[in-house]
């Protein structure tokens, strides 16, 4: 039984990546195996992924692979896993077209029957956040939104007044990071010590208590299946089914 989750934010640089490779490296450090994935063909941030739990970060792209692949690609790239966590791209519901939802990370969760996390910069914005919340939880009733963290607070009245919006959006929140806290960014290679750093201070101490969102209710699981291989996808030759691409096509969970 694999779990999966996944991290998701309200637009770029809301902290997706910080929340997601922290995350992946506390698992890690407590015994968890887990096997991450970045919604689009980003290459930058999966390598901060791998730094984070020593497993190769794989992309999922449902515009280049047809999104029949996403479940088996993830099947195949969490052998010997048991939680998958991915990082997805932009804002929750930004896809492929301006129009439809193809390759957006709602989409893929969607598709892995996964539940997501949202990730909010609340650095400047107070009671407002409980009508973002409740726009993201309400926009696509097909979605699985478990919970928020906040990002980037400034206080811990800050913290209160953000928590108290969420508890009126009904939505929980599983954490809050102020706002001095160090972050990753897309434009730092993830071969260089300021990286290793970044990935290394953006996880919980080993003597902090556990704050983790990863719990049973916050993650889904299923029953093993048939995961992709390379020798069935050669021996299927190229063709392609151009219907698949078409934007706006409803998604289906194919876990």
């Amino acid at each position: 039984m694999t779990g999966r989750l996944v991290i998701a934010g309200t637009h770029s640089g809301a902290g997706k990546t910080t929340v997601a490779s922290g995350l992946m490296a506390a698992l890690s450090r407590a015994g968890r195996r887990v096997a991450p994935f970045k919604v689009g063909p980003d290459f930058i941030d999966p390598s901060y992924h791998r730094l984070a739990c020593g497993r190769p970060g794989r992309n999922l792209d449902a515009f280049l692979s047809g999104p029949e692949l996403i479940a088996p690609l993830v099947r195949h790239g969490a052998a010997g896993a048991d939680l998958v966590v991915v990082e997805g791209v932009m804002g929750l519901f930004d896809g492929a077209s301006g129009g439809g939802e193809l390759a957006s990370t709602a989409h893929v969760a969607k598709l892995l029957d996964a539940p997501v996390v949202l990730v909010i910069d609340a650095s400047a914005m107070a009671r407002s956040v409980a009508a973002i919340v409740h726009g993201f939880t309400t926009f696509d009733p097909d979605l699985r939104l478990g919970g928020v963290i906040l990002n980037r607070v400034g206080s811990p009245r800050h913290e209160a007044v953000l928590r108290q919006g969420c508890e009126q959006a009904g939505v929980p929140v599983f954490g809050a990071i102020p706002r001095a806290d160090a972050s990753t960014t897309s434009t730092t290679g993830a071969r260089s010590s300021l990286a290793t750093c970044a990935v290394e201070a953006s996880s919980p101490r080993p003597d902090a208590p556990s704050n983790s969102p990863i719990t049973p209710s916050t993650t889904a699981t299923s029953a093993p299946a048939p995961p992709w291989r390379a020798s069935g996808a050669i021996s299927s030759g190229p063709e392609r089914n151009a219907s698949r691409f078409r934007p706006g096509r409803p998604a289906a969970s194919a876990w």
